[in-house]
Order: structure tokens, then C-alpha cells, then sequence
């Protein structure tokens, strides 16, 4: 119970702060000296996020627990026979989080483009002794590390024809920058724009950072503030690890409410299935740039980044953020589907 009141009380005073905190705390337009670095996909990524593994309903990795239960002891899909239930977590995306348009921060800093102050982003106080507010660009990646790495075979594999590549960078996205059409497109803004529905997050920021995400407040980012609107100006802003990490969640608000990312139900080792919003459960999130989180667990969306996101980030060259996703991989383990794969054959 004494923990219970402590947690509660550390989420109400995170969630309500309005000062920039220690994590990542930036209080100037960024400097055009940051470089951005190469991304590696064998020592940028936490692969203790890897876990639980489930098997049959039973958990083979008993130090970590998952978020959902997993008590199936066999499934049984479409076109195959009875077989075993798999679920594990396995880097899927990534994505970049800049104040610098056309800027491939995980690609050494690459620039598409030049755009000069028109679509630069900016970090600013709203007026003396006031909040401060910023404005990110997104970029999202496909990017299967397990599948690039060969290191699975016939397990929870999926095709890599369709799934490397950028998907979406909010410099080519009017809206992503446009309150107007923003009001217009997603009109639920005006609803969840209330004190009601702002301390509704609350609840939704514990749950988050005790690694029990739950649905019930889909308009909340837990402690990173409100899921709403799908944009990239953020406001009040604690710090650059804080606004970073709402963006990702919302970038992931914004493809799903697009039908372009599915996940995987509860209880479902068959097909993933669409969902206007980003199931919590169904993700988790580790920062890889400016400094890689390689040791702790993965939060889920919306845990209070001073768990995880302490010293992550630093003045000039590190105010450039690359998170990588993890996506909750489910798969019914066939012999008659396992054989055919390994013969090449196409199912």
C-alpha cells in the first residue's frame, strides 16, 4: 500500500510538472552541430527486451513477466494443424525524433534535404517564468532486426518485401503541423481537451510505469501527457526524453488510426488485427540514440521516463532521439506449416 501511495504520488507530481526536468531538459532552439550517428542493430538494441518468452502458455524466462497472461496450451489456425502457442517481443521499427527536416539521424545525420528555418523545429518558453512548448519532426522506420540478423528462422517470421524501408516522415505530412486540419480530422481532440480527461491520465501513467499498461484511457500517453492531437507540437514540455517519447506514441496513434499497423490480440497466435488505437499491451519502446538503454527492461508506452530515460540525453548533440519499437510477436507453432516453410515451399 506504502508503495502504491508513493507511485501515485511521483506520477501526479511528473505528470502535472510544468518545469523542465534533469532528463533531458532543453531550453534552446537546437544547434545545427548535432550529427546524428549510424545505428547498429546488434549493440543499439536491448536484447533482454527479447523477454518473456512464452511456450505453451507456460513462461520459459521467469525473471521477466509480461503484461498480459499467456495460459493457451495449444492453438490451432486456418489451413494448418493443432500446434503450439509462441509469444515474444521482437524489434520491428524505429523511429527518429528531430527538430531538423529531411535529417536521418540514425543514418549518420544524412540529410535529404534542405528546408532553412521553415519546417525547423524549435524548443521555447511560451513567455517568462511560463511552460515550455516544442515542435519534432517523426520519422518511421520498417526495420525487422531479427529478420535482417537471420536470427530467426520459422518462428513468428514474417516477409521482408514489404517491410524495410521508411514509411512516413511528418515533413511530407501537412497535418502534422496544421492545428486547423487537425481539429477537422480528428475531431475526438475537442472531447479528450478537458482537466477531467487530462487527470484521467494519471492512473493510466502508473499503471504504465509498473509495466500493467491497460487501453482504458486511449487518449492518454500516460506520463508523457496526452495522446492528442497526432502533431508534432508539444506542450508543456519536461524535457527532450519526455517529448520524444509522447511523439513515438503518437506516430504509432497516427499509423494505426490509419489501418497501416496491426498487432496481436490477446489469446491471438493466428493473424493480427487492426485497431484505431495502439494497443498498450502491444508495444514497447527502448532509446537507442542519443545514449543507448541496453540494460534496463523496455518501458511501456507512456512509463515515466525517469525510470528509464535518466541521463539520456545532453545539450547540443544529444537533443536527437532514435527509439527502437518492439512489437509483441505471437505465432501458432504448426508442424505441418513449420515443415513446408523449410522446404521453401510458399504457404
Amino acid at each position: 500500500m506504502t508503495r502504491l501511495i508513493l507511485t501515485f504520488f511521483f506520477a501526479s507530481f511528473f505528470f502535472f510538472s510544468k518545469a523542465p526536468a534533469l532528463a533531458g531538459a532543453d531550453s534552446h532552439i537546437p544547434s545545427k552541430q548535432a550529427k546524428g550517428a549510424f545505428f547498429n542493430p546488434i549493440t543499439d538494441v536491448c536484447w533482454n527486451c527479447l523477454f518473456p518468452i512464452h511456450l505453451a502458455g507456460a513462461n520459459l524466462t521467469k525473471k521477466s513477466e509480461d503484461s498480459i497472461a499467456h495460459k493457451t496450451p495449444i492453438c490451432h489456425c486456418p489451413g494448418g494443424l493443432v500446434g503450439v502457442p509462441v509469444a515474444y517481443w521482437q524489434p520491428n521499427q524505429v523511429v527518429e525524433v528531430t527538430m531538423t527536416p529531411y535529417k536521418l539521424v540514425s543514418f549518420g545525420g544524412l540529410k535529404l534535404s534542405t528546408s532553412g528555418m521553415k519546417k525547423r523545429g524549435y524548443l521555447k518558453q511560451k513567455e517568462q517564468g511560463g511552460y515550455f512548448e516544442a515542435f519534432y519532426h517523426v520519422h518511421f522506420y520498417n526495420y525487422p532486426v531479427l529478420q535482417l540478423l537471420n536470427a530467426v528462422k520459422f518462428v513468428c517470421t514474417e516477409s521482408l518485401a514489404s517491410n524495410i524501408g521508411i514509411s512516413y516522415m511528418s515533413e511530407f505530412d501537412p497535418f502534422w503541423s496544421d492545428d486547423s486540419w487537425n481539429a477537422i480530422l480528428y475531431p475526438q481532440n475537442f472531447i479528450f481537451a478537458n482537466i477531467a480527461a487530462t487527470a484521467a491520465c494519471i492512473p493510466d501513467c502508473i499503471a504504465s510505469t509498473i509495466n500493467k499498461p491497460t487501453d482504458k484511457f486511449f487518449w492518454c500517453s500516460g506520463c508523457q501527457g496526452s495522446l492528442l492531437p497526432y502533431q508534432g507540437f508539444v506542450s508543456p514540455v519536461r524535457g527532450g526524453i519526455q517529448a520524444s517519447s509522447l511523439l513515438v506514441h503518437r506516430i504509432l496513434a497516427k499509423l494505426h488510426h490509419l489501418f497501416a499497423l496491426w498487432t496481436y490480440e490477446e489469446g491471438n497466435y493466428c493473424k493480427k488485427k487492426p485497431s484505431p488505437y495502439p494497443p498498450k499491451t502491444a508495444y514497447k519502446i527502448q532509446i537507442a540514440l542519443p545514449v543507448k538503454q541496453t540494460v534496463k527492461k523496455c518501458p511501456a508506452l507512456g512509463a515515466s521516463e525517469f525510470n528509464w530515460g535518466m541521463m539520456k540525453s545532453f545539450p547540443v548533440k544529444g537533443e536527437e532521439y532514435v527509439y527502437v519499437i518492439w512489437n509483441r510477436a505471437h505465432c501458432c507453432v504448426d508442424p505441418y506449416k513449420t515443415a513446408v516453410r523449410a522446404a521453401g515451399v510458399a504457404l
